[in-house]
């Protein structure tokens, strides 16, 4: 089943993942569906990964004193619908339905607000280090599932923050691996991790 001609609300949430739910959201303007995915990279403190730090950060209780780099960003209000770490392991933080504040000033091919109509997806990492395998396999269920469930998200409908935003941001850096994430797509696995996991919830 897809969302075309359904209520998209009743694909908001993804199975695999935990849930823990920032108030940093808002509604899509109306009419409009996810058609694009932007996949982010974020670590925190910079360079380090593991950690409450990057949940902290979207639900705005980072605490400015546990490393001097968050007294610069503990008050910004921002989000991503998934957050995946350096086991594989997702959690999602904003309904796919509704907007997550993740791609700031943005244009993808003439489009701005990429926020308005897209899907950001936060790796656990950074410019320096590769990523897992696992964070491979698992973005890979994840998108089949998107697109299995938002048919307006085209094959080519997947890009980097830094695609989207060039001259402001990096990620998700020269260390990941795009060829690796298309040859997973082209070669879907059924028994890949979250491709039929009953509901999860944290």
């Amino acid at each position: 089943m897809s969302a075309a001609g359904e209520d998209v609300a009743a694909y908001d949430w993804w199975p695999a993942a935990g849930r823990s739910e920032s108030p940093n959201q808002d509604a899509r303007p109306s009419g409009m569906h996810p058609e694009l995915i932007v996949v982010h990279a974020i670590s925190l403190p910079p360079g380090e990964f593991g950690g409450p730090h990057v949940e902290a950060l979207f639900h705005n209780r980072l605490d400015a004193a546990a490393h001097p780099f968050f007294a610069g960003i503990r008050d910004l209000r921002v989000s991503a619908h998934v957050f995946i770490d350096r086991a594989g392991r997702a959690t999602q933080f904003v309904p796919f339905s509704r907007r997550a504040w993740h791609a700031g000033v943005s244009t993808w091919r003439g489009r701005e607000r990429c926020n308005d109509f897209s899907i950001g997806i936060e790796l656990e990492g950074d410019d320096h280090t590769p990523f897992a395998a696992e964070q491979y396999t698992r973005l890979a269920a994840l998108i089949h599932w998107l697109r299995q469930h938002f048919p307006a998200i085209a094959a080519d409908a997947v890009t980097g923050h830094s695609d989207i935003a060039p001259g402001r941001k990096t990620d998700p850096g020269p260390y990941f691996d795009w060829e690796r994430l298309h040859a997973l797509l082209r070669n879907p696995d059924p028994s890949t991790p979250g491709e039929s996991r009953p509901g999860a919830s944290t």
